[in-house]
């Protein structure tokens, strides 16, 4: 049973004649990992601005943990964390000393905070530089302290802004990995804003696609690829013999099989008319007496969603 824990309705924000979020309704569910994607514009950012009472709207409703961020924001704050793409960490400050200001602000006890810290610097290893002043680390240190700093306080929900966008792949990697694991771990529901396709594709279990500050689409990654991409990229392994007699049932179908098949030794690649057309395609060579030894599907990506979505082509 599905148990939202941020409910958003009919939400709109303007600024002047710019409608940065445009009557946005959704949910997200308790102990999901859920993608916000879309371009720099779309509405990210305002939308999680609105979300932790910092931005009002001009029209709509929101409910973050049963709380509406315009009357009771300190509240929700309390009971959120947000990780956005600067870290804005104190440099001058170590490692500790950040997250133990942080710990002070959200109120803590004090005979908690020594080892939530150090639980966290291990976590995000960061404990052999816990001591060091933050202006002499890396960038992927950096984002993995203010994502520890966003946990201290062991949050309900968690607001994640571009998380690795600055980041080379192997810290980026590792942030997200780190996200992954505190999330499963502890039930935490994170609200991801990110145009990394590929990472949302990864991590998220449902995602929404933005754009001008619209929702454009809103699902499962497997189910928006179903709903939008048309067509299914196919390796077809045949019989030695038979690759041109195989060739030549293919082409003249061409309802189903939309390229002319590329030829690799046996191996016959091409696009078909979507995911149903694969039992055709087997029912129709096996009618031929063709033997069809492998038949792999190729995974249809977020990223071929999006510009579908936006009227491309890759």
């Amino acid at each position: 049973m599905n148990n939202p824990v941020i409910q958003i309705t009919n939400l709109t924000r303007s600024f002047g004649e710019n409608k940065a979020v445009n009557n946005l309704s959704l949910e997200v569910n308790a102990g999901e990992i859920f993608g916000f994607l879309g371009h720099n514009g779309a509405g990210k950012t305002t939308t999680v601005r609105l979300l932790n009472g910092i931005y009002s709207p001009t029209s709509g409703s929101s409910r973050v943990l049963g709380i509406d961020p315009q009357l009771d924001g300190p509240a929700l704050r309390a009971q959120t964390g947000v990780l956005t793409e600067t870290p804005s960490l104190d440099e001058r400050l170590s490692g500790y000393e950040n997250l133990a200001y942080y710990a002070e602000l959200f109120a803590i006890p004090q005979k908690e905070v020594k080892n939530r810290i150090a639980d966290l610097l291990s976590e995000f290893g960061l404990d052999k530089q816990g001591a060091d002043k933050v202006g002499t680390y890396s960038k992927g240190m950096k984002q993995s302290l203010a994502l520890a700093r966003a946990l201290i306080h062991k949050p309900q929900v968690l607001f994640l802004d571009e998380p690795t966008s600055s980041l080379d792949p192997v810290a980026a990697r590792h942030v997200i990995e780190m996200i992954e694991r505190l999330t499963r771990r502890d039930g935490c529901t994170v609200f991801l804003c990110t145009h990394n396709l590929v990472e949302a594709q990864k991590l998220c279990d449902r995602v929404a696609v933005m754009q001008h500050g619209q929702l454009k689409a809103l699902g499962t990654p497997s189910e928006l690829t179903r709903q939008y991409i048309k067509r299914q990229s196919i390796e077809l392994e045949v019989g030695e013999n038979q690759v041109e007699k195989t060739i030549q049932i293919l082409t003249a179908n061409p309802k189903l099989v939309l390229t002319p098949p590329e030829i690799e030794k046996n191996v016959l690649v091409m696009s078909v008319s979507g995911r149903d057309a694969v039992p055709e395609i087997v029912s129709l060579l096996s009618s031929k007496d063709i033997s069809v030894y492998r038949l792999n599907p190729q995974e249809v990506n977020l990223e071929e969603v999006y510009f579908a979505l936006n009227g491309e082509s890759k």
